[in-house]
């Protein structure tokens, strides 16, 4: 690393809940730079949510980042070359870096998804996650056991 590492931004809380994790979700969930619209795709989600949710001591909200908690990963698998050959090492991995995978992978299993609106897929990929199923939390489960698989190769560490 020859220049010095960027800074980390601070990031505005959402408007509705005045949540910074809010705001990281909604700049992972938008396109082409359309802000207002990702907004509304995650609040008519946390709306759908919120009509669909079973428990009623829970918010929207709290259903949600209990989703998002249950999709974060954490070990994962690194390559490392060691003598020639390739290792996958497993490896803890950073808190920042699990809640940006965790909300990768909600975002990018919400859009396989095949219901009629991205709210709908995203609010039905929260609920799974929420109760422990659906892909998103069965890739975690996926990287999880790829670790554990691997776990003899851990003493390559770095």
């Amino acid at each position: 690393m020859r220049k010095k590492q960027a800074k980390k931004r601070p990031l505005l809380p959402d408007p509705k809940f005045n949540d910074q994790l809010v705001t990281r979700f909604v700049n992972n969930l938008m396109w082409d730079g359309k802000k207002s619209i990702a907004f509304k795709i995650f609040y008519d989600a946390i709306d759908i949510v919120d009509q669909r949710k079973q428990d009623e001591e829970k918010t929207a909200l709290e259903l949600w980042k209990d989703a998002l908690s249950n999709v974060m990963p954490h070990v994962e698998v690194r390559s490392r070359r060691v003598g020639g050959a390739t290792f996958q090492i497993p490896m803890q991995i950073r808190p920042d870096r699990k809640v940006s995978l965790a909300m990768k992978w909600l975002i990018s299993y919400s859009r396989k998804r095949n219901e009629k609106s991205m709210a709908q897929r995203l609010a039905n990929e929260v609920l799974a996650a929420a109760k422990e199923e659906g892909a998103a939390v069965k890739k975690r489960q996926d990287t999880h056991k790829m670790a554990e698989a691997n776990k003899a190769f851990s003493h390559f560490r770095f």
